[in-house]
């Protein structure tokens, strides 16, 4: 009963006597599959349609455990918001499925850097997956938790994982906020419709 206690209360990040809890990189087998009673009659082609129309901007979530032997991690990444002013927190969504995820949660942080408006095809390449997604890419070790800065990007910020829920096919990554800074630039590389656009002043 008491495991079943520490275990609960280091997964909604309270503070145990056993130190840091490590993130476990993948939710417990009974909740990879979704349930029938969680099945909406939506059919998925029409939710994509439908949420395409809320623009998003993009990051590129990264992380570097010391002990992977494949270096750094990273993925391209729409589904990522602030949470929290106090504690400061954000949050990204991450399929179960993906392949990067494991490897962020090993190491237990993460930075978010946040793509400006002609960084398209930098977020290309973090979407391909099997690839190796930091050829050719430039970065520098994030000042809190030394996961990849990349190179030129106007905003990050560098995180240490809080918290994993679980909500349908994803998890929802909660990332107590360590560091963070902004350059400025041209503007936020935007998505929307399945394209990638840049915001501008209404009547352009």
């Amino acid at each position: 009963m008491a495991a079943t206690a520490v275990r609960y209360l280091r997964s909604v990040g309270a503070a145990t006597t056993g130190g840091p809890a490590p993130v476990d990189p993948l939710p417990r087998p009974d909740l990879r599959a979704v349930a029938d009673d969680e099945r909406l009659p939506v059919d998925p082609a029409e939710f994509r349609r439908v949420l395409g129309h809320f623009a998003s901007g993009v990051t590129v979530v990264t992380a570097h455990d010391p002990d992977d032997t494949q270096g750094p991690a990273g993925f391209a990444c729409q589904s990522f918001a602030s949470l929290s002013l106090d504690p400061p927190l954000v949050t990204f969504m991450v399929a179960r499925t993906s392949t990067t995820w494991p490897r962020i949660a090993r190491a237990g942080a993460f930075c978010v850097n946040i793509l400006g408006a002609d960084q398209g095809a930098l977020c290309r390449s973090f979407a391909v997956s099997g690839a190796d997604k930091f050829a050719g890419v430039g970065y520098t070790a994030a000042p809190a938790t030394g996961s990849p800065l990349l190179d030129s990007v106007p905003a990050w910020v560098d995180c240490r994982i809080q918290a994993v829920h679980t909500g349908g096919d994803h998890l929802i990554v909660v990332g107590r906020v360590e560091a963070l800074g902004a350059a400025g630039g041209d503007g936020p590389l935007v998505f929307h419709r399945g394209v990638f656009g840049r915001f501008g002043p209404l009547g352009e």
